[in-house]
């Protein structure tokens, strides 16, 4: 098979470019992280700059590094910033590049969702969507060999999700990551209640009172929630912050929040 290559399109400005200075950075995130037994089915993460969401997404990380080798597949969901389209994206592409090396693709599973009608093939919904690449150099340094099922969404509904994400639920070798901030531009009081209230209905799994406003991403964390509901899993709230408490001023932050799904007595 020819390789398809995705190149990384925000390395630079999200994140280094430089792989030595990326790994550092990482590792230093996920040396300050809580620590924690858990073993995720699931992890809800942000996807800003990594000086102003990157200690958020470590405390989800960091969960992985005690079961590095195994998940061998990541079934990954961000929403579009810059490309509208109704349904759910994926890529044409094998691989996926970032500056810590390639990650192949789940060719297979992803030509028979095209297939099925499920999804679509739309290069330009990925070209430069970073709410998934900013993911990726986390994934490469918490696991081992993995492959990678890259989606992004457009125009549909969490229930619609919520069934897509159930065909690849598979079993505990399967991560579901779903990528996601929370409120913006708010001043930091108004953005703690606004995440905290947030924060409260993933905790309860209840995506109905996840609205427009309170996360970017509310569309795959909503489905994350209906099927974790339907799944009898377990929410682990562990981290819950903004940009004001990272790099940011105070005037208009941004919201994150790291949780955790996890299967009873994993």
């Amino acid at each position: 098979m020819t390789q398809i290559v995705r190149p990384a399109a925000v390395a630079g400005s999200f994140y280094p470019e430089n792989p030595e200075l990326l790994r550092t950075q990482i590792s230093s995130y996920l040396q300050e992280a809580q620590a924690t037994a858990i073993r995720p089915k699931a992890l809800i993460v942000p996807h800003a700059g990594y000086i102003y969401s990157g200690p958020i997404a470590a405390n989800g990380y960091a969960t992985l590094t005690n079961h590095s080798g195994s998940y061998s597949r990541v079934v990954l969901v961000g929403p579009s910033h810059r490309v509208p389209f109704r349904g759910v994206a994926t890529s044409s592409a094998t691989h996926f590049s970032t500056p810590l090396g390639s990650i192949p693709l789940d060719v297979q599973a992803i030509r028979e969702l095209e297939r099925s009608g499920t999804i679509v093939q739309l290069d330009e919904a990925h070209a430069l969507e970073h709410s998934l690449e900013v993911q990726l150099p986390f994934l490469q340094e918490t696991l081992n060999q993995f492959s990678l099922i890259p989606l992004v969404v457009g125009d549909t509904s969490p229930e619609q999700l919520a069934e897509l994400l159930d065909t690849l639920w598979d079993g505990p070798q399967t991560l579901i990551v779903i990528s996601s901030d929370l409120s913006h531009y708010h001043d930091y009081k108004a953005a703690q209640k606004m995440d905290l209230a947030t924060a409260e209905a993933i905790s309860s799994l209840t995506p109905s009172a996840i609205g427009y406003d309170d996360a970017c991403g509310r569309t795959g964390v909503n489905a994350l929630l209906i099927l974790a509901k339907r799944k009898m899993l377990e929410v682990k709230t562990l981290d819950l912050r903004n940009s004001g408490d990272t790099a940011g001023s105070r005037d208009q932050v941004v919201g994150y929040g790291s949780w955790a799904m996890v299967a009873p007595n994993a």
